[in-house]
């Protein structure tokens, strides 16, 4: 930041819908070597200003004012032929979900030189060259051998690193990063991090970091911009934005991301669930025969148990077996070996053997909400349809159409949402209100148990709290269990009364949420602790509040 000239310069932009405005007459500057920061929610704009930087808006959109400078050079003025020329040599992207942005009959290395070919007019021997040593750089492991795989070989975090060497391919000036770790575990996001960083240090790259997580943003950022419904409402330095915050929205923000430690008493030992001895094997076939030469141990020698009424956190990275485990209770996946016992108030029935006859009574007794509200919702479906259609299938509640609609108004109002939002469809809503009919549709058939399935990682911080609140309360109203699955540390807290973590198909540690949390015993549990942001580890390391009687 020695440089008193900004690389980039946004002026008072402002983008159109037609009549609506979405980005308001916004400014910021970002030097040399500086990590930029935009934080908001979604919607709030963030994106569509990461790509009017980069002139790829959609066609309905159009800028209404301002304009962009970067290296002294305005972009709104520059033909698209020489914008094309901009876009990889002077600024570049890394997009929030690496599995959509990698062609995926094409091998990785390959992606990455057909930007050296084009913008450098390397031949192919340099360009692989070149390519090897920027994987060797963000730290892909056997950077040759990887050259010649396909984005389904790589993991999250490997993919992540090859947007990374994408980018960094013709030394821009400017890097934005669009929520780049989103979707990643918290031990692959710390070393995301550190890499940008590492990156901005040799190269003294700038970057914009787009992103709705306060703990990387204290993780990252030299200075913070917060955007709401397309204004800059707050910019400071790091160290002023976080001791001082002064508009509502940001103060908001700031104590939605901090975990408060509340940990959930105990309240009884009443059985639900036991898992025992629980395996889940895939076979590894191979040759024109196909032939079984090994097996995928996802589960492997599982034992758990859940109460009537309280959360079971099943905690790991991605790949550990958490959601395997889900599936193997609901019955979507068979199990190789083991027991899932269910506890009814009069017997105790194992879940594995059962038929699909047999199976369906405990369909509405056990019910699922997914991770990605947008995927999990019918789209041609209205609201109501989505919700009754568990109600008719299982025989669950009211049977005349109009008692059933009564019990979707009361079911919407419950998630709080509003009951002629069920003439709607999903496209309709925002991700936490699909997220708020999901847990309506499981609900609907009166579950006593509910699989949450990384119900908030696809949610901002705001939105998560709210989904967290509404699922402790009711679970309190209508003292229903649920294995919540996630690799987010930081929510445990708000939602768990005990705690599982999950390593390579085996569970390795498991008890109170505060034993857990404050003591861990195990080395990847206190792996998994460390690599959490710095904002969240200063949470943990706090005594916890009373819980709220």
């Amino acid at each position: 930041m020695a440089s008193q000239e900004p690389v980039l310069s946004v002026e008072h932009l402002a983008i159109k819908a037609g009549d609506t405005s979405l980005v308001k007459n916004i400014s910021f500057q970002i030097q040399p070597g500086e990590i930029f920061t935009l934080v908001g929610e979604s919607g709030s704009g963030k994106s569509l200003t990461s790509l009017a930087i980069m002139r790829l808006l959609p066609e309905a959109l159009d800028i209404t004012g301002g304009q962009i400078v970067l290296n002294d050079e305005s972009l709104f003025l520059l033909p698209e032929v020489k914008m094309q020329r901009v876009r990889g040599q002077q600024v570049a992207m890394i997009f929030q979900e690496p599995m959509t942005s990698l062609n995926p009959v094409m091998k990785v290395g390959d992606q990455v030189a057909e930007a050296l070919k084009v913008h450098l007019k390397m031949n192919r021997q340099a360009a692989r060259k070149k390519v090897i040593s920027l994987f060797e750089e963000v730290g892909i492991p056997d950077p040759e051998a990887r050259y010649d795989w396909y984005p389904h070989q790589l993991s999250g975090g490997q993919k992540q690193r090859v947007m990374i060497a994408m980018a960094l391919a013709c030394e821009p000036d400017l890097l934005i990063a669009d929520e780049p770790t989103t979707a990643l575990d918290v031990t692959i996001q710390a070393q995301v991090l550190e890499l940008l960083k590492r990156l901005r240090d040799e190269r003294g790259l700038a970057i914009l970091f787009i992103t709705h997580d306060m703990g990387v943003v204290n993780e990252m950022a030299d200075r913070v911009a917060v955007m709401k419904q397309g204004e800059l409402v707050e910019q400071a330095d790091k160290a002023h934005f976080f001791a001082k915050p002064t508009h509502p929205y940001t103060q908001k923000l700031l104590a939605d991301a901090v975990p408060k430690l509340t940990y959930k008493p105990i309240s009884e030992a009443r059985s639900l669930l036991r898992i025992s001895d629980l395996k889940v094997h895939f076979p590894i076939k191979k040759g024109i025969f196909q032939r079984t030469v090994g097996y995928v141990k996802a589960v492997d020698g599982v034992n758990l148990a859940i109460n009537r009424g309280e959360t079971l956190a099943l905690v790991g990275e991605s790949g550990s077996g958490k959601s395997t485990i889900g599936q193997a209770i609901l019955r979507l996946v068979d199990a190789t070996f083991g027991e899932v016992e269910f506890h009814t108030e009069s017997e105790i029935v194992d879940l594995l053997p059962l038929n699909e006859r047999h199976m369906k009574p405990f369909r509405k007794r056990v019910q699922v909400i997914f991770q990605d509200p947008f995927s999990a919702l019918n789209p041609r479906m209205q609201i109501r349809d989505i919700i009754r259609e568990g109600m008719n299938s299982l025989k669950v509640g009211p049977k005349t159409p109009a008692e059933q609609d009564a019990r979707i108004d009361e079911l919407l109002e419950q998630v709080g949402l509003l009951p002629e939002h069920k003439f709607r469809y999903p496209h309709e809503f925002s991700g936490g209100q699909r997220q708020r009919i999901g847990i309506a549709r499981a609900l609907a058939v009166e579950p006593e148990l509910i699989i949450c399935d990384e119900p908030t990682s696809a949610l901002d911080v705001s939105v998560r709290a709210q989904v967290l609140e509404l699922l402790n309360r009711l679970q309190q109203q209508y003292h229903m269990s649920y294995l919540f699955i996630t690799h987010d540390l930081s929510i445990i807290p708000a939602i768990a009364h005990q705690v599982a973590v999950m390593k390579e198909g085996r569970i390795v540690e498991q008890g109170p949420v505060e034993d857990i949390m404050l003591n861990p015993q195990h080395d990847y549990t206190r792996k998994l602790l460390d690599s959490a942001p710095e904002l969240i580890k200063q949470a943990f390391n706090r005594p916890p509040e009373a819980p709220a009687l």
